[in-house]
């Protein structure tokens, strides 16, 4: 229900928002790696500004998503930690010897 939810109203608005940003900026745009001299073909890529765009944004979301898993190491290495130790803890209480039958605890006397 919540996946539903968040796909009608996130994801069909930006769906629309990037067809129009697409169809809008479909002329193309001359994108140079050399500042000093900007006709210089070899250096010059020209594409449809929305190709720009999309990139920039593909781009974004990669770094950011880098950020975040390198962010949260450390609780990933806890979490292996202490998935070990919880491993290392069971295999020792099934390698343990059998508590006797019977009370453990001798009866109170009144």
């Amino acid at each position: 229900m919540f996946n539903r939810f968040v796909l009608v109203v996130v994801f069909v608005p930006l769906a629309v928002i990037l067809i129009a940003l697409a169809v809008a900026n479909r002329g193309p745009v001359a994108f140079t790696l050399d500042p000093f001299h900007p006709g210089n073909p070899a250096l010059t890529l020209t594409l449809p500004l929305f190709i720009f765009l999309f990139l920039a944004l593909a781009i974004g979301m990669i770094v950011g998503s880098m950020a975040t898993w390198v962010k949260q190491g450390r609780y990933r290495k806890l979490a292996r930690q202490r998935g070990i130790e919880a491993e290392n803890l069971r295999q020792a209480v099934s390698r343990a010897p059998a508590a006797p039958k019977g009370p453990a605890l001798p009866k109170p006397s009144n």
